[in-house]
């Protein structure tokens, strides 16, 4: 079985606070980065629009990805309401699609 890949983008709300969103996701990446099942968990701020983040991910599995989102700092730094999801990409090896089509 091989690891579970997510990259999405995120962006802050109209209204949110640009510092508040930034300290909250530097503490949410920080939480993480600790949890069972993570492997990677980078967030990455746009240069030119310092409102939209990119997020890199990887996970053991999908319920990992699943158990993040039940997490306190997971469900604390969503109560804040500062961003919100623009798209989320599962994520595989090159070619893993087209050899799952071709068999």
């Amino acid at each position: 079985m091989s690891n579970y890949f997510i990259s999405a983008g995120i962006e802050l709300k109209d209204g949110a606070s640009l510092k508040e969103a930034e300290a909250g996701l530097r503490k949410l990446a920080e939480q993480t980065q600790s949890e069972p099942g993570c492997l990677q968990f980078e967030i990455r701020q746009n240069l030119k629009e310092p409102g939209k983040f990119t997020l890199w991910e990887c996970w053991t599995d999908k319920q990992a990805l699943a158990d993040h989102f039940e997490a306190d700092h997971t469900r604390a730094y969503l109560a804040r309401d500062l961003t919100e999801v623009n798209y989320i990409e599962e994520l595989g090896e090159i070619g893993q699609q087209s050899s799952k089509s071709a068999a």
